[in-house]
This record gives structure tokens, sequence and C-alpha cells, in this order.
């Protein structure tokens, strides 16, 4: 299962799909590793709280190197937090020129323009 092949729609992906398709198989990894997915979970929360750099900046970083490491899932989680904190479009579509100064052709081409449809996806839903 690829977002790329099976989620893609004439806009973009299908974010949304694509973190419903993930939670099944990720119950199930828990389940097999389950002191290794709480000390992801417990570092995941300890991070994206307020701090030095606000959750939101935070959540923008993370959306950032989603794009970088070409991550799917990544960049719906991120987007949706994103969404979730308040970031504004135009906030996204900056913090993704960054990835893409730095990204060149498959941050510009690919996945950058899909972290922007997700997050339009979850700001619009929420």
């Amino acid at each position: 299962m690829t977002a790329t092949n099976e989620h893609r729609t004439s806009h973009g992906t299908d974010a949304h799909q694509y973190l419903r398709d993930l939670r099944e198989p990720t119950k199930r990894l828990r389940r097999q590793i389950p002191d290794a997915f709480e000390g992801f979970l417990d570092t995941s929360q300890a991070t994206m709280t307020d701090g030095a750099l606000s959750a939101k900046h935070k959540e923008l970083s993370a959306l950032a190197l989603a794009v970088s490491e070409h991550c799917e899932g990544c960049i719906a989680y991120h987007a949706r937090g994103a969404a979730r904190r308040g970031a504004s479009e135009a906030e996204v579509a900056e913090t993704l020129s960054v990835t893409i100064l730095l990204g060149g052709g498959p941050a510009a081409s690919d996945y950058a323009p899909r972290a922007l449809e997700a997050f339009r996806e979850f700001a619009n839903a929420d």
C-alpha cells in the first residue's frame, strides 16, 4: 500500500484515508513492540508541546522534515498537527518553501505540494 498509488486523487492525496489505512497496521505493530512504541509516543508528546518554540512551529518543522524524508504518513500526521495547532496556509506554504530550497526537485514537484494539500484537507475538516 502506498499513498502515491492508492490514495492519490485528481487533487493530490487523501490524507484522511491514508491515516485510516495506517490505523490497524500500527495497532498490530504496537502490540508486537509495546515498549518501543510507548517510548516513541512519550518522546512525541514531550516534544510537541509549547516551549521555546510553540507547538505550532514544531508541527511546521516536523512537516518540513516529513517532506524532506519523503514520508507519506509523516506528512499526513504533521499536516493534521499543523492544522490542529492553528497554522495558516500561508505559514505552511512558507515552511514548505524552505523545504523546496533544500530538497530541490522532489520537494518542489511532489512532496511539498502533497503536504500543502494534506494541510488543506485537515484545515477544512476541523
